[in-house]
């Protein structure tokens, strides 16, 4: 028998309306008159368009912009599959809070708010800025047993969706994903594993910084994750929600309900490096009708994010050799949304200017 929380998540599915083609076509024919080369924007035109049909808006107002940090510990950890200690989950969701990371900083220049949201951290955390949402004091060692329970999963899903609409009622209408979780690029990666058929050897990386025998050992704990939980890569049956709740993590899943609830929002959601695009696939696979509000923002330096970037239809933006997370990458992209629609709206057409066709 479905859940009351499975039943909402449905009916937000189900608010997601189909991707405007007249007004992304319409955004390219407008963006044709301007004085320069057909395409010669590159990918700025092809992101004004988008943007287009996400909105029905040839320039809609993305001004208010916030990217939400999920925050979660992980029951992995146990395995050592990570350079840094557990304790550094809290202390970073802190540091969020009092304006000091690296997001912080970038947010700042690019005019949005860091929404930080404790939804699975295992420690107790007080702050007037905090968003507390904990679903749980982090995930089961998932290399011993399921991470979460379905019912978790989609209690934390629903919290990112919760999140989302209470920022779209604050007048936000542009979202990027950014996450805190010591140990979550290997869930991240038993995620992709499963997902895309990509081999732990492939999938697995160096997140923090691990050296070669840890990196080793991060690819094992996968696979024995992976084993224990009964999965097997590319099963077409695979229920993407059941594969979240052996293998996945809180804030990845409030993270795959922050894009269902901007997609259903009719708003677009910025993803961020390896752990949130892991998100986004899920997602996808729980609604394709979220891949059209999706824009991939870079490519980390986690070895498999560009196949699985690619497993879910996504080019990134730039590549900048990041992999801190945080939202960090997302929150740079702000800047070409930025720049997309100032091109859309500010330059002077053919006609206009006088200036001679080619």
């Amino acid at each position: 028998m479905e859940n009351e929380a499975y039943i909402e998540l449905k009916k937000t599915v189900k608010q997601i309306k189909p991707f405007h083609e007249e007004a992304a076509a319409l955004a390219l024919q407008h963006s044709d008159s301007l004085t320069k080369p057909p395409g010669s924007l590159g990918k700025l035109e092809a992101l004004a368009s988008q943007l287009a049909g996400i909105t029905g808006q040839l320039w809609p107002d993305l001004s208010r912009k916030a990217v939400i940090v999920m925050a979660g510990d992980h029951g992995v950890c146990d395995e050592g599959v990570s350079a840094f200690p557990q304790a550094v989950t809290p202390q970073m969701v802190l540091n969020f809070l009092n304006g000091g990371a690296a997001v912080n900083v970038l947010a700042r220049q690019a005019g949005a708010e860091v929404v930080c949201v404790d939804i699975g951290v295992n420690a107790d955390l007080e702050h007037e800025r905090l968003v507390s949402r904990k679903v749980m004091r982090g995930t089961a060692n998932m290399a011993k047993q399921a991470a979460m329970t379905r019912e978790e999963a989609i209690g934390a899903i629903m919290v990112g969706i919760e999140v989302v609409s209470e920022q779209y009622q604050q007048g936000c209408r542009l979202f990027a994903t950014g996450e805190m979780g010591i140990g979550n690029t290997t869930a991240s990666a038993a995620l992709t594993t499963v997902l895309t058929g990509l081999s732990p050897e492939e999938s697995v990386g160096r997140g923090t910084g691990i050296n070669d025998a840890s990196w080793l050992n991060k690819v094992e704990v996968v696979k024995r994750a992976i084993a224990v939980n009964g999965l097997k890569a590319v099963a077409d049956d695979a229920d993407p929600i059941d594969v979240l709740a052996k293998v996945g993590g809180a804030e990845i899943a409030g993270l795959v309900g922050v894009i269902i609830g901007a997609a259903a929002n009719g708003c677009p959601v910025i993803i961020d490096g390896y752990i949130s695009s892991a998100a986004a696939l899920v997602a996808s696979r729980i609604a394709e009708q979220t891949m059209p509000y999706m824009i991939a923002s870079h490519l980390s330096q986690e070895q498999g994010h560009l196949k699985l970037l690619e497993s879910i239809g996504l080019l990134p933006m730039m590549q900048l050799e990041m992999r801190l997370g945080e939202g960090t990458g997302a929150v740079l992209c702000f800047h070409f949304i930025d720049a997309a629609l100032l091109l859309m709206q500010e330059m002077a057409t053919f006609e206009s200017a006088g200036v001679s066709k080619g």
